[in-house]
């Protein structure tokens, strides 16, 4: 066995002359520990709410949205749309046409945007699972129906079980507005509500989602659309198809993947990560400086040992590494001990969900907090700890170093 690590093993285990350097050295070990343990957690459930987060996104977006990068329409004749369904990895596409428009129900009015959605829409993004009242059916032969937004139907005091009731939906009519009076300003249409959808609350109170030839009509529009949504087959590769989707479609368009539409969100997700894992990094170093305190006081005790080995021909370096082995098997101690605590309280809360998000009467999407494991995670707090270990102990070793050749037996 390596000889400094040898007695570094010896100075961590045996009993000390005096009681502090055993108290000071077990609160080092346990801050540490406890550090690494909420470290992992904390990070864990971050990347379990991150995950919860994107699962809700990735049924209100698609896989990629493909816009004109100018103008706010295009056309679908000129589209390739038989080449993009037949490129390796998609599943389909939906067509789309989105504007914001004023809804009329009864004596309330609200205003927010009609998305139009081709048939293809509702089984490839999954929001006929998020239904939370009613059918998602948005026609039946010549008849239109709308899924409103749990925030909009709130807002409007939407009732889909009255038959009577209709949404009248007014949008201002293309053309000249000089040229229009009062009466003919907007263009309406009535539509049926069929069902309330509730995905989250920024896109419920910001969406009614009904058939594009529905939307169409209302704009005055022929086959154009606002956008095309494109939904990829499991396992398909997501670089490579928005690579081959860029280059069939050339200069005139933009194709986004999920993180492109949603840029800003994950980049906070992401910042929020971070702000919160340098926070607990700071709180371990100056738990940290409990073991510049512990290491500091074993030296002074060993100082007749450091005069012994001395004179048995121990060197500097020699005396270096056995104080610098003392402070890593304490991090080392400290990190694979707060691992498996974190470990341990993770698969508990992930396996029973212990700890709930709320009480009472309130609704959450999940019920208890979410958890992710993730075994990057558990090697940066690994390497974290240890880092912080080793800096710790390096200044008092430093200063014995400094003073090595003043030791002597007396």
């Amino acid at each position: 066995m390596n000889l400094s690590l040898f007695i570094a093993k010896r100075y961590l285990i045996s009993k000390k002359s005096h009681n502090l350097i055993n108290v000071i050295s077990l609160i080092t070990v346990v801050g540490l520990t406890i550090g690494a343990a909420a470290l992992i957690i904390v990070l864990s459930v971050f990347n379990g709410f991150e995950g919860v987060i994107k699962s809700m996104y990735n049924i209100i977006d698609a896989d990629f949205e493909i816009t004109a990068r100018n103008g706010k329409t295009f056309q679908m004749i000129d589209f390739p749309v038989e080449k993009i369904k037949s490129t390796n990895g998609i599943l389909n596409l939906a067509e789309i046409v989105e504007e914001d428009v004023l809804f009329k129900y009864r004596d309330n009015q609200y205003i927010a945007k009609i998305k139009g959605v081709s048939e293809p829409y509702a089984a490839l993004s999954g929001m006929d699972t998020m239904l939370i009242d009613g059918t998602f059916v948005l026609n039946e032969g010549t008849s239109n129906f709308a899924v409103v937004g749990a925030g909009v139907a709130w807002y409007l005091g939407i009732n889909i079980r009255s038959i009577t009731d209709l949404i009248n939906v007014y949008v201002p009519v293309r053309g000249d507005p000089s040229s229009f009076s009062i009466s003919n300003a907007f263009h309406i249409e009535p539509i049926h509500p069929a069902g309330v959808f509730s995905v989250q609350q920024e896109f419920d109170e910001k969406y009614v989602i009904a058939p594009i030839r529905f939307v169409r009509k209302l704009m005055d529009y022929n086959d154009e659309v606002s956008s095309v949504d494109v939904f990829l087959k499991p396992g398909a590769d997501y670089t490579q198809v928005q690579f081959e989707l860029e280059n069939l479609l050339g200069a005139g368009f933009q194709v986004k993947n999920r993180f492109q539409q949603n840029e800003t969100l994950y980049k906070v997700l992401k910042s929020e990560k971070m702000a919160i894992f340098l926070i607990l990094v700071f709180i371990l170093i100056l738990t940290s400086i409990n073991m510049v305190g512990s290491l500091s006081i074993l030296i002074v005790e060993k100082l007749k040992d450091i005069a012994v080995l001395k004179s048995f021909g121990a060197t500097r370096k020699l005396i270096f590494k056995i104080f610098m082995s003392e402070g890593l098997l304490i991090s080392l101690l400290s990190a694979l001990s707060g691992l498996l605590l974190g470990f341990i309280i993770l698969y508990i809360q992930q396996t029973f969900g212990i700890i709930k998000l709320g009480a009472g009467e309130q609704d959450f999407i999940i019920d208890a907090y979410p958890v992710a494991m993730n075994k990057l995670d558990f090697l940066y707090v690994f390497l974290t700890v240890l880092c912080i270990g080793l800096l710790a102990t390096w200044y008092p070793v430093k200063n014995l170093s400094k003073k090595y050749h003043s030791i002597a037996l007396k």
